[in-house]
């Protein structure tokens, strides 16, 4: 591969921005200059969709409505474990409207494998059993309700601590080797290990396994802070529920699907059908959010396509609010164990982790790898166990696993600064090496009024107020399989496409901007057809893994393009094309005044109707530190949080987060403050609310709905200031990366500190609540 040398911006603007060297494939574009010295990318440019949605004119996958379209329900179990003996469904076939009833049966794709009976054994209440394609919604719910199935109920376990014993009735008894939509990397992949309904430890992650002497370093420290930490379970529960629109009428399988990942599901139904992919079409126009558990087609994808192919009609099958919160996926919960220690004047010694945790009847609930990398430690190990329960998957949830994470490990780290009589601030500027969180927590904690905060409990009156902090880091990934397709047309139009799609993060118009800084364009004069597997693949939408991986690509498709045109200009003109720039939808010469002309007039010189470029997600210039593309630098962010606890009451009101953050070269202002503002919201809901609450007795979800599923309404949101830092590194032709994941990560770690600095008593479970405050405060037993 020919390469030339380049000097890249490097460093943090105001700080300590320099320059670095890297050799680059020749093919790709040159450098861009930091945000200031450039047009569109950098700015607060309206989403190009904003119109669309606000009026109503935008279709979602449960607006679709094709000619002669039926609508499905899925039948789920109402009790936790049991075998099925039969199934009746007589009623329910008679039933004027109905026109299929497709009955999922014992095979590893459609159900839990089971080496006895015709059905799958049920492992937790809402697991798919059957589906009914019918006129009506109303008809198919009513067909569902006349289905009779017998079960033969068996003991079954809900609680974490109840399925850890030996004794607790056992969820599976075969090895587990399939992973549930995206758990946390840090967790056991091999269900095989462990006994009755544990399953692990996981001791390492991609960044290593354990370091150094544990019981050397705790024999070194000066202080210790040993504690254990507990999270709930937290359910999905965007706007939009799970749900699909199946079309199979044809010789191609179009499937329009409510997903963060077109490619994925377009790769899962072909392989369950059996089909080749260039035969499965997936669109995702608009996507009403996905939290990490939209990442597979699911029980209900296949479930659709089975009945547009009995019915020989569209079969649409959107998911209600009960089955989201029982079925399709959450947050894992955790009981996790640290021991920390470090010498007196602050340097850590030793840190020590076990957490178990469970996500029902799948695997991924380990706590992440935040306390592996977060500071400079040399002595450290890990034990994560997944525990097995009858209750639906957990999934992939916003950072998952280092959010419970950042929970256990930010407090531990707030204790040991207290121990050594320690700023918490300050003592991460000594124990924390990465020099954009140091940016971070300075221009922070400036803006925040960090010096404003008192000792622990000194606040006085009835409400108390307290200042807390937590940080968080997330790796920097990037994924290869991500390609674009740029169009010049003949007459000026210029168009993207790929099957990334958009779940309302503001892909399209980061894309736009992009293609626009490159050509010289303005956003408006750019249309941007994502969403569609018929387009070149494009990454899922997870991990904060889009915008590091796509906007390459992008940018490297548009200069080929850009490349071509100005060919063409500059054998009309007779020059070399090296010698034209485009700027301001003109095509200059950059010393010739007198020669120049309009984009719209250059196209007009192809001899073709168009200029199409692929171009592929390259490796990232200097490499990565693992060659699928864990990039080298990470996520990081700092947040402070300002809350008023009233000690009568127990009630928590969370005023204020400053939320500091860094993504590489920042592209739209705009949305990445909206994508940080969420990502707060959620982790105060997260800190305060939301809780699934489980009857131990029955293994039913008692709050699956949207009234007794706590989250925080307006007036519980508190006021979010950001501070956006940019950070160059030289790693691709846009040098920019995502900021999903970590805008939550620190958030309920930052809340519960400042809940200890105001009342003194520190609380080590999640959700804070009324009563737990009370209780701290021992005003309730």
């Amino acid at each position: 591969m020919d390469t030339r040398k380049e000097k890249f911006p490097y460093g943090i603007p105001g700080h300590n921005l320099s320059e670095v060297e890297r050799e680059i494939p020749v093919e790709e574009p040159p450098v861009w200059p930091i945000n200031d010295k450039l047009k569109v990318i950098g700015k607060r440019v309206t989403r190009i969709d904003a119109l669309e949605k606000v009026t109503g004119k935008a279709i979602y996958t449960s607006d679709i409505k094709l000619p002669g379209m039926l609508y499905a329900k899925i039948l789920r179990s109402n009790v936790p474990h049991a075998t099925i003996s039969s199934i009746d469904i007589s009623k329910a076939k008679s039933l004027p409207g109905v026109h299929a009833i497709h009955l999922i049966e014992n095979t590893p794709k459609e159900g839990e494998e089971n080496s006895t009976g015709k059905y799958p054994m049920v492992k937790y209440v809402g697991q798919p059993l059957a589906g009914v394609a019918a006129e009506s919604l109303e008809i198919a719910k009513e067909a569902v309700s006349l289905i009779k199935v017998n079960y033969e109920k068996k003991p079954f376990v809900i609680d974490l601590e109840a399925a850890m014993e030996l004794n607790a009735p056992i969820v599976f008894d075969a090895p587990i080797t399939k992973q549930q939509d995206g758990g946390d990397v840090g967790e056991t992949h091999d269900g095989s290990k462990g006994e009755g309904n544990v399953r692990g430890p996981s001791t390492s992650s991609f960044f290593g396994g354990p370091r150094g002497n544990l019981e050397e370093g705790f024999k070194e420290a000066d202080v210790v802070v040993e504690r254990t930490y507990r999270t709930q379970v937290h359910t999905h529960m965007p706007l939009e529920t799970h749900g699909v629109v199946v079309d199979w009428n044809a010789d191609v399988m179009t499937v329009y699907a409510s997903t963060q990942n077109t490619a994925a599901v377009r790769n899962e139904m072909a392989s369950v059908f059996n089909l080749p992919k260039s035969k499965v079409r997936v669109i995702c126009e608009f996507m009403g959010g996905g939290f990490g558990a939209k990442h597979s087609a699911g029980s209900f994808g296949p479930m659709a396509a089975n009945l547009a192919k009995k019915t020989g009609r569209p079969i649409w099958l959107m998911l209600d609010r009960q089955e989201e919160h029982l079925a399709e996926g959450n947050r894992p919960n955790s009981i996790q164990y640290l021991k920390i220690g470090a010498k007196k004047d602050g340097t850590l010694t030793g840190i020590q982790q076990r957490s178990h945790g469970t996500a029902g009847v799948g695997l991924g609930a380990g706590v992440g790898r935040i306390a592996q990398i977060l500071y400079t430690c040399p002595n450290f190990a890990t034990e994560q166990y997944d525990v097995l329960t009858n209750a639906g998957p957990g999934a992939a949830w916003r950072a998952p696993g280092n959010v419970q994470g950042a929970f256990g490990l930010e407090q531990a780290i707030d204790e040991i600064a207290e121990k050594l009589n320690l700023d918490p601030l300050s003592y991460r500027d000594h124990i924390d090496t990465s020099e954009v969180r140091k940016v971070e927590r300075q221009r922070g904690a400036e803006l925040f009024g960090w010096s404003r905060r008192k000792p622990a409990g000194s606040s006085k009156g009835i409400v108390k107020k307290g200042l807390g902090v937590g940080q968080s880091t997330w790796p920097r990934f990037v994924s290869l399989d991500s390609s674009v397709e740029i169009k010049i047309h003949k007459g000026g139009g210029v168009e993207i496409r790929s099957s990334v799609q958009d779940i309302g993060t503001g892909t399209k118009t980061i894309l736009a901007q992009v293609v626009a800084e490159e050509l010289g364009l303005q956003v408006k004069d750019i249309k941007v057809n994502i969403g569609d597997t018929f387009f070149p693949v494009g990454p899922g939408s997870g991990g904060s893994v889009v915008t590091g991986s796509i906007t390459p690509p992008t940018r490297n498709a548009a200069f080929e393009a850009k490349t071509a045109l100005l060919k063409l200009v500059a054998k009309k003109w007779e020059t070399d094309s090296s010698e034209l720039v485009m700027a301001d939808g003109q095509v200059n010469h950059k010393t010739n005044t007198d020669l120049k002309m309009s984009f719209k007039e250059a196209t007009k010189l192809m001899r073709t109707s168009q200029i199409s470029k692929i171009a592929s997600r390259s490796d990232d210039y200097g490499g990565f530190q693992q060659p699928w593309g864990l990039a080298y630098g990470d996520l990081g962010s700092v947040q402070f949080a300002e809350v008023s606890v009233n000690t009568d009451t127990g009630f928590v009101k969370v005023d204020r987060v400053v939320a500091a953050h860094s993504c590489g070269r920042p592209l739209n202002i705009g949305q990445l403050e909206s994508q940080i503002n969420g990502g707060v919201i959620q982790g105060v809901s997260y800190a305060l609310y939301e809780n699934r609450v489980m009857d131990n007795s029955t293994g039913h979800m008692m709050n699956a709905n949207v009234d007794q599923y706590k989250v925080p309404f307006s007036m519980e949101i508190p006021e979010i200031e950001t501070v956006i830092v940019e950070e160059y590194s030289g790693r691709s032709s846009t040098d920019a990366y995502g900021i999903g994941e970590p805008a939550n990560i620190a958030t309920a770690a930052a809340i519960a500190n400042a809940v200890y600095n105001a009342i003194g008593v520190r609380l080590y479970e999640i959700p804070i609540t009324p009563s737990s405050i009370l209780k701290a405060l021992s005003k309730v037993s």
